[in-house]
């Protein structure tokens, strides 16, 4: 069963985290959040202090996340779509204290990550924060989208593309995979991606996993490995939009380049990726789920190690609806929140 735990908002949201005692904090794209308590209310919005956004296209506010020791140090991390006085963007990501009340602030903002270079382009940002084990950062991005962007997915002087891994304060991790290089970035964790919209880390082996489209097919799901180059644009399960089907690079296979581990042709236009470990639903432990934005579903992905092994497609609407982000709870159910100016946050538990 699916019930909306927090009503549809006047601003489209893009993702969402839990708080303590049962609340949740909700990023809208314009360029704030609001907090929704356990019994769905929401806070007014939260703003003051927030850099700004470019909010347009794909731009706004992107992913939220809490500081791992978030109970000691009320830190939260959200990246966005930044903008440039010349008119470009890039994606950014930033920190602040939240001081919860009736009227919600930040404090002690502070920008920690821009990518580089910035790009006149609304679309392909990413973006999903990630915590590894120790405590160091991962930023999924994209590649812009024009065509500028897109062939630098390969070039390790650009962060367009790539995966970067950064420190709780903006440094740089000493065992990122291409320090210490004078023609790479250190701050890249892995490269040739198109737009990475989803992530997590596995909770057995402590390795990102992430969801990211592809062009007319070949949306991917790869586990994003220390220095790899996943093949964007040179490999690709995917074609060129439109009706002639125009090859992109040189195929679907190339030596040195990593294989998705699945993909979807037709696409599914990838939203959050999480794993399920939860005991509320038995027979979900262990699954992978893949939220939609063109699919009108959810995919539950059975995975046996490193191989998907079936899948299933989960409404949870009689409408059609844009699944955006999606995560389990600490209460074990699965979470979901839609996308658009009616999204809501639905929570799936068992039928009773």
């Amino acid at each position: 069963d699916a019930k909306a735990v927090v009503p549809p908002a006047t601003n489209p949201a893009r993702s969402f985290d839990f708080l303590p005692g049962g609340k949740y904090i909700i990023a809208e794209r314009p360029g704030q959040f609001r907090i929704a308590d356990k019994d769905g209310k929401l806070s007014p919005p939260i703003k003051d202090g927030l850099p700004a956004v470019a909010y347009a296209g794909q731009g706004g506010l992107l992913d939220v996340a809490l500081d791992p020791d978030f109970a000691r140090n009320q830190t939260i991390y959200w990246s966005y779509s930044e903008p440039q006085a010349d008119g470009t963007n890039n994606t950014a990501v930033a920190k602040a204290k939240l001081v919860d009340g009736a009227q919600p602030k930040l404090e002690n903002v502070q920008v920690i990550y821009h990518q580089k270079p910035s790009l006149r382009s609304p679309l392909h940002f990413g973006s999903r924060l990630v915590f590894a084990r120790d405590g160091t950062l991962f930023v999924t991005q994209g590649e812009r989208s024009v065509r500028e962007g897109r062939m630098q997915s390969q070039d390790l002087k650009s962060g367009l593309g790539k995966i970067v891994r950064i420190n709780k304060d903006g440094t740089i991790p000493k065992d990122n995979p291409f320090v210490g290089r004078a023609d790479a970035l250190p701050e890249i964790w892995s490269y040739g991606h198109r737009n990475v919209q989803g992530a997590f880390l596995h909770p057995t082996t402590g390795e990102l996993w992430e969801l990211e489209h592809g062009p007319q097919g070949g949306d991917e799901i790869n586990i994003a490995r220390k220095g790899k180059d996943y093949g964007w644009p040179t490999i690709t399960y995917g074609v060129e939009y439109g009706p002639a089907n125009t090859k992109i690079g040189e195929g679907s296979q190339k030596a040195g380049m990593e294989q998705p581990i699945y993909y979807w042709d037709p696409v599914i236009a990838p939203g959050g990726l999480t794993y399920y470990s939860g005991d509320l639903i038995p027979k979900w432990k262990g699954s992978v789920f893949a939220a939609g934005l063109n699919s009108d579903y959810v995919a539950r992905l059975t995975v046996d190690g490193e191989k998907v092994q079936g899948e299933e497609r989960l409404k949870f609407s009689d409408k059609r609806e844009r699944y955006r982000d999606i995560a389990q709870g600490p209460d074990g159910a699965l979470y979901l929140l839609t996308d658009g100016p009616a999204g809501r946050l639905l929570k799936v538990t068992p039928k009773s």
